[in-house]
């Protein structure tokens, strides 16, 4: 049997307790990484679930609004792991509302957890990437770091500035075995959008099939969502060695809403 390709590695997983944070932490894990989860909620299923790939799991409940709390989550991974070689920054959260009636503590949580989370785990992993020659760092953008929809300023504000830090980074790591790049998924079936889903059923009173062809048919032409594992399977290629020279790209898996 071959050797699993990132056997030894120690992958940084944020918001990694449901969704596509847990999609990308088992994918990694099935490879072979160690895994430090970040997030709240439900701790012991997901551990476990991650547990089953046979690899290292640990949890940090940093809340990715204090830069405090995820210097502790980076010692954290250093004393358990000796540093991560994988980071992947997956944390965040979402507000609707028009410009004029967005709450401004909405605004600033969610430039916080969606943003500026990234560039303090960031900061803080490559001086250990670089030291040893290698690394790599994904930011879970979204398609809305590509386009924008209405009463979602914030959200796309920061999903846009998840681009741009993605692309310094990867500039200035651009002679190093450190690669930066960003996911930029559309809908994709969670847990959360599927209350969505269910919400549009009743509040129209129409079936959960009809509720989500409408969902998809507002903006994903494949009229089918992207998974986490699908997710998963980047992520994993990202770290590959074919990925070597991968640098700076806001890969879109999005069926299509960004080709119209």
């Amino acid at each position: 049997m071959s050797q699993l390709q990132l056997a030894g590695k120690t992958a940084l997983v944020t918001g990694s307790t449901s969704g596509i944070g847990l999609g990308i932490a088992i994918a990694l894990a099935k490879e072979g990484a160690n895994i430090v989860m970040n997030g709240f909620g439900d701790v012991a299923g997901p551990k476990a679930e991650i547990e089953a790939c046979k690899t290292k799991v640990v949890h940090h409940p940093a809340d990715m609004c204090k830069a405090s709390d995820i210097q502790d989550m980076m010692e954290f991974a250093k004393n358990q792991f000796g540093g991560v070689d994988i980071l992947v920054n997956n944390a965040g959260i979402q507000h609707v509302a028009p410009v004029e009636n967005f709450p401004v503590e909405k605004w600033d949580a969610i430039i916080a957890i969606n943003l500026t989370s990234a560039f303090h785990t960031s900061r803080l992993a490559i001086p250990f990437m670089q030291q040893k020659k290698w690394g790599r760092i994904i930011n879970v953008a979204s398609v809305h770091g590509l386009v924008a929809s209405a009463q979602k300023s914030a959200y796309v504000a920061a999903k846009h500035g998840i681009v741009g830090l993605t692309k310094v980074t990867a500039l200035e790591n651009a002679t190093t075995g450190v690669t930066c790049n960003a996911i930029c998924p559309g809908w994709v079936l969670t847990p959360l959008v599927q209350k969505q889903v269910d919400a549009k059923a009743a509040e129209l009173k129409i079936s959960n099939e009809e509720a989500t062809k409408l969902l998809l048919g507002e903006k994903e032409p494949s009229m089918q969502f992207t998974t986490p594992e699908e997710l998963g399977a980047l992520a994993v290629f990202m770290c590959s060695k074919a990925a070597d020279n991968v640098r700076g790209v806001a890969w879109n898996m999005d069926g299509g809403w960004t080709a119209q």
